[in-house]
């Protein structure tokens, strides 16, 4: 191959890797940012019920999950941006061989994603989790409230009501 196709390819190249990494730098691919970081994630009671870390993953263009909990139930999702549907993504899966497929938006206080999916009997039943930040006076906190429906939306149970605090460096 001659220097001057060699050069170019470079150039090709390293004109591509500069696009993919800003690609992701709008203020709509920030909006989950806001869940960084390795979180103590606790009950409505007050008990300790498991940790979380999200990390970046591909330049910022995406969160990477990664939920345990002190019985060994263990889960991992990520989470996108899609810029042609304008909407989040996330794709949860456990080492119970669950699967959660959500898709939603940042209404400006919080991040909603719903999807569909099955109850152990092969029912529909549709999930919305939230998450919502906050700070009190001395720890970052993100609520994330996790509600199913068997009835489309019409009434909502909780499945799950956590209190992540942030760990401090």
């Amino acid at each position: 191959m001659g220097i001057k196709i060699k050069r170019c390819l470079l150039f090709i190249f390293t004109l591509l890797s500069f696009c993919s990494s800003a690609a992701c730098r709008k203020d709509v691919h920030r909006q989950f940012d806001f869940w960084l970081g390795t979180w103590d994630v606790y009950s409505t009671q007050g008990k300790i019920v498991g940790v979380n870390k999200i990390t970046q993953l591909l330049d910022g263009c995406s969160l990477k999950e990664e939920y345990q909990t002190p019985s060994g139930y263990q889960g991992q999702s990520i989470n996108i941006y899609d810029t042609q549907e304008q909407q989040w993504h996330q794709t949860w899966v456990d080492n119970q061989g669950l699967l959660l497929l959500l898709k939603g938006k940042f209404d400006g206080h919080s991040m909603i994603l719903t999807g569909e999916g099955q109850t152990s009997k092969g029912e529909k039943i549709m999930h919305k989790i939230t998450w919502t930040p906050r700070t009190d006076e001395t720890d970052k906190i993100v609520r994330q409230h996790w509600q199913s429906s068997q009835d489309n939306g019409e009434t909502w149970s909780t499945l799950f009501d956590g209190k992540y605090v942030k760990r401090k460096k």
